[in-house]
């Protein structure tokens, strides 16, 4: 007899032998875990669709500092 884990590995071997309502309690702790390290539920943009603005502003940076800053380079 075939094993899962023959077949598909022993993360997901474990996925498969989960009931339903299982599963949909780790997905759950999956998205939280995801949003936590800094992850967005905001689709990224598609540049190939006709309805994309590249003049549109982008989204905010996750630590509320820009990018890029000026740094003062003189004695003051």
């Amino acid at each position: 007899m075939v094993e899962a884990e023959d077949v598909v590995g022993g993360e997901w071997a474990e996925w498969y032998r989960m009931t339903p309502l299982e599963r949909w309690h780790a997905s759950g702790d999956l998205w939280q875990h995801y949003l936590r390290i800094g992850g967005s539920l905001d689709p990224e943009p598609d540049t190939e669709s006709p309805f994309y603005d590249h003049s549109a502003p982008g989204p905010s940076p996750v630590d509320g500092w820009p990018s890029l800053r000026v740094l003062r380079r003189s004695g003051v």
